[in-house]
């Protein structure tokens, strides 16, 4: 089976594209389909990503469905679609027969509204219809629409001759069965049954009483990101979703986690990087610009305040000039703080790692940057003094760096912690908005603090 295949590294090449155009161009079905039967559905998802159109539709209505299937899946949702569209109904009902019934729902979305009660409308097996169905009323970013309905579940009341017996039955539409799940005459999830007590059981005993009472399980409209950090904390393969009265509805596996994780990070380090949307390098330029262009312009208002600030502190300009070229190196440090503060305090709400109240944790990040802040400026104080051989003008400089440092790493605290309170993503907090709002008040507090002890 495809699943027991060695598989060495897989590249794509000038030479093998052209290999694949020649061998599709020329409708040399016999000699394609054996090539593409020597490949990895993954990595036939990757050459149809830079083949056209026609080519990568020959290639789907090519291979057998049950790989079609996989590499469908495996496709940008942009070419899937596309695809999809070039497919008659009979022929998409027959892929997503191939596929557990979350995928298939995944895959079905990706059609026009009015397509998908006709490509379901040509799926024969009439459960497998109706699961999709029921998962399709579930939201996106919830564990209903996660699973998959394809799960292994006994009885409490069946024997274990006759369980034996409805498992391997089950089992057939299952690729991997990672748990037995055990209900009650109502559905209602009650446990889980060990293989090994399953088998060394003797056959009239009944399921009741060698099953294993203690079983996690998600709710139904549980969030994404939660059902990723129960699995994640209890290192399980596969959660069981319930409903409000605990009856089993399905289960999610750990290569679904595995997507909401990667999708997750993917947008935190978008919006890290000041992009409010979730984009890719192939999306149009005007699609870009409406995601990049909030944040630039934030950019933009904190260098106008920034300018303001100076402008008020013109006169310290005249008497000490010095004060103008180290601007840059205080707004970069209170920017490069802020951002390593936030940026540990968006991971550790992400892994669940932040316990206790603000407080101790400001006031552990203020003994942080204070100990950082007095380091760096006792450096930057011996440089300035050796360079002018002004203690005054060293002293302003480097005093005012620690205090930037501290109020740069407070802000950096606080805002994602803020943010997480209110239920906003804190990692919004990272990036431009950090580091803009730390550069204004870096700028104000540095020359704040120099006209101080300078005297001016």
């Amino acid at each position: 089976m495809e699943e027991n295949k060695e598989h060495i590294a897989f590249e794509i090449s000038d030479e093998l594209i052209e290999r694949v155009e020649h061998l599709v161009d020329s409708r040399n079905d016999v000699e394609a389909k054996a090539f593409f039967d020597e490949l990895h559905y993954a990595d036939i998802s990757e050459i149809l990503d830079v083949l056209s159109l026609d080519q990568a539709t020959y290639v789907i209505k090519l291979l057998d469905s049950e790989k079609t299937s996989d590499i469908l899946s495996e496709l940008d949702e942009d070419v899937s679609s596309k695809i999809l569209n070039n497919l008659s109904a009979k022929e998409i009902a027959e892929e997503l027969e191939e596929l557990d019934t979350d995928d298939a729902v995944d895959l079905i979305d990706e059609l026009p509204e009015e397509r998908k009660e006709t490509v379901i409308a040509e799926i024969e097996d009439e459960t497998f219809a109706a699961d999709i169905q029921e998962l399709m009323t579930y939201e996106e970013d919830t564990a209903g629409g996660l699973m998959a309905k394809e799960l292994v579940k006994v009885y409490e009341t069946w024997t274990v001759a006759g369980c034996l017996r409805k498992i391997r039955a089950q089992a057939k539409n299952v690729k991997r069965v990672h748990s037995i799940y055990v209900v009650t005459k109502e559905e209602k999830l009650i446990g889980r049954l060990s293989l090994k007590d399953l088998l060394i059981a003797k056959n009239e005993s009944k399921i009741a009483d060698i099953y294993i009472p203690k079983v996690d399980s998600v709710h139904v409209n549980d969030d994404d990101e939660e059902v990723a950090r129960i699995m994640a904390k209890y290192d399980l393969e596969a959660v069981p979703v319930v409903d409000d009265e605990k009856r089993l509805l399905g289960r999610i596996t750990i290569d679904d986690i595995v997507d909401v994780i990667k999708e997750e990070a993917e947008k935190d380090y978008q919006l890290a990087a000041g992009i409010t949307q979730d984009v890719d390098a192939e999306d149009s330029i005007w699609a870009l610009t409406k995601a990049r262009l909030p944040w630039l312009f934030l950019g933009l208002v904190g260098g106008v305040g920034a300018f303001l600030i100076m402008e008020d502190f013109k006169d310290i300009f005249s008497k000490y000039a010095v004060l103008f070229f180290f601007t840059p190196l205080i707004a970069a440090m209170a920017g490069n703080v802020g951002v390593q503060s936030s940026a540990i305090i968006v991971q550790g709400l992400a892994n669940d790692d932040i316990k206790g109240s603000i407080n101790n944790r400001l006031i552990k990040e203020m003994l942080l940057a204070t100990l950082n802040g007095i380091i760096l400026a006792l450096f930057l104080f011996l440089f300035v003094w050796g360079y002018y051989g002004e203690v005054n003008r060293a002293l302003a400089i480097s005093v005012s760096l620690i205090v930037v440092i501290i109020v740069a790493g407070l802000i950096g605290t606080f805002i994602p912690l803020f943010l997480n309170k209110r239920g906003i993503d804190p990692a919004i907090a990272t990036g431009p908005f950090i580091t803009t709002s730390n550069d204004i008040f870096g700028i104000l507090i540095y020359f704040w603090i120099a006209k101080l002890i300078l005297g001016i």
